[in-house]
């Protein structure tokens, strides 16, 4: 999803022979250099195929500029600093977790987006006012080793309670909340599940039984996780916080394909993000802007993500690709929790995860 703390999808673009998306800015500001440019900001995690890009070019006029901005918090924060001279058109990459602090700051110009219809009424938080467009989504869940449960005939786990039972020991690494979108999208899972009065409890209980915390979803995945081929198995944590699009991502570019994908998701440990975009306030270019939200939102763009972000299209009517039916794990009954007041206690739940886990 909305951060760099996920397999990178270049990375992974590159491993399939997959063109990344080219002539892109890195950072910058003052919008769109002229009529004909349309700016994109978002975070490093955004990619397009050549071709689809290339497509809304020719049909449009536009020539699109790339604007990345590190993870999602950070190029959210900038995008809020910057509010009164944007860097660019349209914003890319705002999700849930963050999607209150975007709105109330008021960098978004409402515009309902071409297609809109065909996105599913759960997914579209800001309905009524139209400020940010559903995009996409995904979600935080535990995935795990098979190997590992094969070998020791234990059956991997399900729910965030089965994390906290014995046999499960020492066998989890999660990212820590305050510095990873993955790790704080967990802890808002154990919120949802446990409540407001109850979660606390639980990450004590999750701390007793041996759960790692780190930094990174790359240092968790790759270089802890047994099941990472990034990490070539080097890592001893059967266990660990990623997405549901993961499996997937580990079958991509194998030949011959495998049955079967060779890690697993924890269905019940699940909590979805959903993924924005929107029109900036004050952008140069707002009729180039506009189509750009549309093309976004277009059934051509939006069958091009999974495989170059490893993101589910927010259009129902858009085809997803058979490495993610085949291998993927539809998620039915995701935690959630809504965006205001995630707002309302964010911070405050952080500081009080950082004191009960890490000291």
């Amino acid at each position: 999803m909305s951060t760099t703390s996920r397999i990178t999808a270049a990375a992974l673009a590159a491993a399939a022979g997959i063109t990344a998306l080219a002539g892109c800015g890195s950072s910058g500001s003052g919008g769109s250099a002229d009529a004909k440019t349309v700016t994109l900001v978002s975070h490093d995690s955004f990619n397009a195929s050549k071709t689809v890009l290339a497509a809304f070019e020719k049909e449009t006029g536009y020539k699109v500029k790339v604007l990345r901005g590190g993870d999602a918090g950070k190029a959210v924060n900038q995008a809020i600093l910057s509010k009164d001279n944007p860097q660019g058109d349209v914003f890319f990459g705002i999700d849930n977790t963050l999607l209150s602090r975007g709105l109330n700051a008021g960098i978004f110009t409402p515009y309902k987006a071409q297609g809109l219809d065909d996105v599913p009424a759960d997914l579209q938080l800001d309905k009524d006012a139209h400020r940010v467009t559903p995009l996409d989504y995904g979600d935080i869940c535990v995935n795990y080793d098979r190997a590992y449960f094969t070998e020791h005939q234990l059956a991997p786990p399900q729910t965030f309670d089965d994390l906290l039972k014995p046999q499960y020991k020492n066998l989890l690494v999660t990212e820590n909340s305050a510095t990873s979108s993955p790790g704080l999208a967990f802890q808002l899972g154990t919120i949802a599940a446990h409540g407001e009065a109850g979660w606390p409890d639980y990450w004590k209980k999750l701390k007793a039984n041996g759960v790692e915390v780190v930094d990174s979803w790359e240092q968790a995945y790759n270089e802890r996780f047994s099941g990472s081929a990034a990490g070539k198995g080097k890592g001893d944590k059967p266990l660990v916080v990623s997405y549901a699009s993961s499996p997937p991502a580990e079958v991509m570019g194998k030949k011959p394909a495998p049955k079967e994908a060779p890690t697993g998701v924890a269905t019940g440990t699940c909590f979805r993000q959903i993924e924005f975009g929107g029109l900036l306030k004050g952008a140069k270019n707002e009729k180039g802007g506009k189509a750009l939200l549309d093309f976004l939102l277009s059934k051509k763009f939006q069958e091009d993500m999974p495989l170059q972000m490893f993101v589910n299209p927010a259009r129902k009517d858009a085809k997803v690709p058979e490495l993610f039916t085949h291998y993927g794990t539809a998620i039915d009954k995701p935690a959630t929790l809504a965006p205001a007041t995630i707002t309302q206690n964010r911070e405050q739940w952080i500081k009080q995860w950082s004191s009960l886990v890490l000291k």
